[in-house]
């Protein structure tokens, strides 16, 4: 009946977010209509079998009505990791540290859940951005030289820490043996001459 096609500028290249898209759509139709809608080819269509009775026409208003901002439309999580290809760790992580700029929070209840979920969205031009000036290898650069340095800071601790034990056991075996060796006679007069400075 009808073909809306995704253009690369809403998809930003990644076919989970041209999916993403489908099901944001789909879930604006209404529940008998919803069906109706099929994507293939990053070509979203709305075909309607024979002998079904449906407003097709308002299906598609509704879907020509949410293609106009497309654009727009806030990237997910599992969008951003695709888009980006990124590992969840790091998202997390950027999205912490305030690299990863976060566009608000969604909270949906999944079908077959009983609690809701809240989980961050980001701007599809700033993901647009990021993937543009390549940051995702310059943070990743970043974080490696930060895990090295880390590293070499905990084994310089680790080696003062033994460093010092080693001191500690030493001094206490020599305080031992000083205790335990036999004085001497005329010892004291040996030190007041200052030979043993």
């Amino acid at each position: 009946m009808a073909e809306w096609p995704l253009s690369p500028a809403a998809t930003l290249g990644s076919s989970v977010r041209a999916r993403g898209i489908f099901l944001e759509i789909r879930a604006r139709l209404p529940a008998p209509l919803r069906k109706l809608l099929h994507i293939e080819s990053r070509v979203l269509s709305l075909r309607l079998p024979e002998g079904v009775d449906a407003d097709v026409q308002a299906a598609a208003s509704i879907v020509a009505k949410a293609m106009r901002d497309i654009e727009d439309l806030p990237v997910i999580p599992r969008e951003v990791e695709d888009i980006l290809t990124i590992k969840q760790g790091e998202r997390h992580r950027w999205l912490k540290d305030g690299r990863l700029q976060s566009a608000g929070t969604r909270t949906v209840k999944l079908r077959g859940r009983a609690r809701k979920i809240t989980f961050h969205v980001f701007d599809p031009r700033h993901i647009e951005d990021m993937l543009d000036r390549d940051m995702v290898t310059v943070w990743r650069e970043e974080d490696a030289a930060a895990a090295a340095e880390n590293r070499r800071r905990a084994a310089a601790r680790a080696a003062l820490k033994r460093a010092q034990k080693k001191g500690r056991e030493a001094a206490d075996h020599t305080d031992e043996s000083r205790d335990e060796a036999p004085r001497l006679r005329g010892w004291e007069d040996f030190d007041m001459d200052g030979l043993l400075r």
